[in-house]
């Protein structure tokens, strides 16, 4: 006779339980009645906000009630276990049931910490937990402008991101001195803070909220401890979660001193007939609010439960998430508390990066890492933190991008390394089923599960199935992103062949789901090579990264550059004086830089439109500085001025500007033109370089500056203009075609099988007999180039996108400036303190 087995709580962690029974051939020996307090089944909580973006609540469930009907297990939803007899072995439910029991698993979760502020039950305050949550926030904001949430944690930046897509002004609250503090050391949060602030978000830290009291403005106002006040209609905490233990409580269970329910190492707790596994659970004295280690505990309670062997012992809390479109990833030891360790930093503030790895005394093991704005080195920094791997002699070489030492680290993993945490799938496991078949990282995650939880180790989980897949002598998946299982080269010829002129249609054509931040900007950006439509027409606009969606780059305080294109940094006395002017009346920061431009910083977003007005009414056009395209083309004054030069180097520079000016690309591009090979436009470190020479020109390819400097490889020599320009027209449209995303014309050209010969054979021979093809969609391009910013200022729904609130023309008072050597600049945190 089987025996009564009933799991209080159907969320992620309940439901994995409930599968590895089913998987292991739990039925035979018990009947199964899970209880689930919320009317929906099991469903995906990781990715709730994605709700807001318009996922359906049916995109997020993890199986409906048909599932646990097909297989034999009794689903009893909007129905609370309110007490246990643990003496009878017998529960009673909030519909008034009573059942018998012979094991019970308590998988209750954990509840919202709603801080004890007087006025804190108000209407219109809500936590941020269930759908029935989100739905209720919804509903709220359609009335509302403002929207405050206390806690500036992992929940608390992922509720602010619900109420900014719900179109209010947004504020966050935190009670320490930095955003995620438990993550983040010090400057990671500052810089989350700074660019979360230049995403429309403010964030108010160090606040202590006293009382929530009606507003004059507003629905209510939050009145802090330093005498500030904050008014606000809709009011989210977030603030923490605390175990779901009051059930056990009433049971007499034993639990911590602050909480939980006590287990042992196989989620046992003080009845032998009860086990507690997930957010509810303590452990050691610890409590685990991830979804890997919740996991990790219902396979040993599975276990338990069949008699087999299993014992918990503790999970790595790491984590990597996207906050606000902010990459943030916190490893081990981030704080770096071990006695003794050394920290390695990396801080670009040109690119908004920030990355620490802490080491070991001896410096030759990693214990903890925090990465800002790229957590594209989480995966492998994460494996070599678990597996104890030796570092290379210059540790920072696992930060730097492209570097060739931190390549090298995610092909050197051991079989034991574990790649998925949520379902505990090692490295031997996914190589053990490509060996077995499984073709396609699809493949992979059907038989193995890796990849299927929280999602985090996707990236990784490709590289292993990839390397796997060529150790097998099989071509790998190059697939863009789960959206679309075609590489960003297979995805330009589908749409050039199909004539797909919207994402939308991409996406119903040739992919599935909604898209992500990967898949939407290669789109955008292979669209706009192609067809060369405005980028902030409706159906582009979603597409856009940050810069482009505002066509401007956005700086560290929140405000944007202003760059008109000065082509080979030629520009006359009334251009000259007209920057000066617009400089002056919107008392911009400006600088030459060292692309021959004038760049001016600290515009604000309602002012954007009104400069550009004028600088276009002067004869200037937009600089593209914000976009993957050409950027500038360098030049000396060559045989016009110069007594060294050899040929008009200018001229010709100012030719290729107005050329390639609206060219899209996979990455920006940069060019320089020489008057002679004394090289005093640097041609050679640029993507496209010419110098002059007796005979005509030399054209150099794929070179560039930043974190690996490369030179350009000479690619053809003594060319006259025509077959100079005829030849570059090929290399660009061939390069965007077939170059990967975000890739350089350097690395591009170099993973080219052949190489340079190859490359030379394509565009200077014909080999492929794409020459006519390729200078035809470059005249397409030069022919249907505009002015981004002077289309955008001849549309009044265009310009709806300039303002720095939705629902008010008021400016943002939070951008603070100081002044150094007559200019402003943005105030650093203790400055504003200071000016405030």
């Amino acid at each position: 006779m089987k025996q009564q087995l009933i799991i209080i709580g159907n969320g992620m962690v309940g439901h994995h339980l409930v599968q590895q029974l089913v998987d292991r051939q739990g039925l035979t020996r018990y009947d199964i009645t899970v209880f689930g307090a919320e009317k929906h089944a099991a469903y995906d909580r990781v990715h709730l906000s994605e709700v807001f973006d318009g996922k359906t609540p049916e995109q997020l469930s993890m199986a409906g009630a048909n599932w646990y009907r097909d297989h034999g297990v009794t689903l009893r939803l909007k129905e609370e276990v309110t007490g246990i007899d643990r003496d009878a072995k017998t529960l009673t439910t909030s519909l008034g049931h009573r059942l018998s029991y012979d094991r019970l698993v308590l998988a209750t979760g954990s509840i919202p910490f709603v801080p004890p502020i007087p006025g804190n039950d108000r209407e219109n305050c809500f936590v941020y937990r269930t759908l029935d949550d989100l739905a209720d926030i919804k509903a709220a904001c359609q009335q509302a402008r403002t929207g405050v949430v206390i806690g500036g944690g992992l929940l608390g930046l992922e509720a602010a991101n619900a109420l900014r897509l719900l179109g209010l002004e947004t504020h966050v609250v935190e009670f320490a001195p930095r955003l995620m503090p438990v993550q983040l050391d010090e400057q990671g949060g500052t810089l989350l803070k700074e660019k979360i602030v230049r995403l429309g978000v403010q964030v108010h830290t160090e606040k202590a909220t006293r009382h929530i009291i009606d507003g004059e403005g507003a629905r209510h106002r939050l009145e802090f401890a330093d005498g500030a006040v904050l008014e606000t209609d809709v009011l989210l905490f977030s603030a923490g979660i605390r175990p779901q233990d009051a059930l056990a409580r009433s049971a007499g269970l034993a639990l911590g001193e602050r909480g939980g329910i006590c287990i042992d190492d196989q989620c046992q707790t003080s009845d032998p007939a009860i086990l507690a596994i997930g957010e509810c659970a303590l452990w050691q004295g610890r409590l685990f609010g991830l979804v890997a280690p919740g996991y990790h505990m219902a396979r040993v309670a599975t276990a338990r439960l069949l008699g087999t062997e299993g014992a918990f012992q503790g999970a790595d809390m790491s984590t990597k998430l996207k906050l606000l479109g902010v990459e943030v990833g916190a490893i081990g030891d981030a704080h770096g508390q071990t006695p003794g360790c050394q920290e390695v930093l990396l801080l670009d503030r040109s690119k908004d990066l920030y990355k620490k790895l802490v080491l070991n005394e001896a410096g030759d093991r990693l214990l903890g890492a925090v990465l800002v704005g790229d957590t594209s080195d989480y995966d492998s920094l994460l494996q070599t933190y678990l597996n104890d791997m030796p570092l290379p002699a210059h540790p920072l070489a696992l930060l730097v991008p492209e570097g060739a030492e931190g390549g090298s680290y995610k092909a050197a993993l051991p079989a034991t390394a574990t790649i998925c945490s949520c379902h505990n799938v090692t490295k031997g496991a996914i190589v053990e089923a490509v060996q077995g078949g499984a073709c396609d990282v699809s493949a992979v995650k059907a038989c193995t599960r890796a990849g299927t939880g929280c999602g985090g180790c996707s990236g990784l989980l490709g590289q292993v199935v990839n390397r796997a897949l060529e150790e097998q002598g099989i071509s790998a998946d190059k697939s863009i992103c789960e959206h679309f299982s075609y590489s960003r080269q297979e995805l330009f010829h589908l749409i050039k062949v199909g004539q797909i002129k919207s994402f939308g249609d991409l996406l119903a054509r040739h992919g599935q789901g909604l898209g992500c931040d990967i898949c939407k900007p290669a789109a955008a950006s292979i669209l706009a090579s192609l067809w060369n439509e405005h980028v902030l027409e409706p159906k582009h606009a979603g597409l856009q990264d940050t810069n482009d969606a505002f066509l401007a780059n956005i700086q560290k305080n929140g405000t944007y550059s202003v760059v008109p294109r000065v082509p080979a940094g030629e520009i006359t006395p009334d251009q000259l004086l007209t920057i000066g002017r617009v400089a002056k009346r919107y008392d911009l920061y400006t600088k030459i830089t060292g692309g021959q431009r004038i760049d001016l910083f600290g515009a604000r977003l309602e002012q954007l439109p009104l400069i550009w007005q004028e600088l276009i009414d002067a004869g200037f056009e937009t600089g593209h500085a914000y976009g993957k395209s050409l950027r500038t083309v360098k030049s000396c004054v060559g045989s016009s001025w110069c007594r060294y030069g050899v040929q008009d180097s200018l001229d010709m520079a100012v030719a290729l500007e107005h050329r390639y000016k609206g060219l899209r690309s996979p990455h920006k591009l940069k060019f320089a033109v020489s008057g002679c090979t004394r090289e005093c436009a640097e041609a050679q470190s640029k993507d496209v370089g010419v110098i002059a020479t007796e005979k005509g020109w030399n054209l150099y390819f794929g070179g560039n500056g930043g974190m690996r400097p490369r030179h350009a490889d000479l690619f053809a020599t003594d060319l006259d203009t025509d077959t100079l320009i005829r030849y570059i027209d090929r290399l660009l449209m061939f390069y965007v075609a077939t170059a990967d995303r975000l890739q350089r014309t350097s690395v591009w050209a170099e993973n080219l099988e052949g190489g340079l010969d190859y490359l030379k054979q394509v565009v200077i021979e014909d080999s492929l007999g794409l020459a006519a093809e390729l200078e035809g969609r470059m005249t397409h391009v030069i022919g249907s180039y505009q002015c981004e910013w002077k289309t955008t200022l001849e549309s009044p729904e265009k310009l709806k996108r300039f303002k720095s609130f939705v629902n008010t023309d008021q400016a943002d008072d939070s951008i603070v400036f100081d002044r150094k050597r007559g200019q402003i600049r943005p105030a650093e945190m203790i400055e504003i303190k200071e000016l405030s």
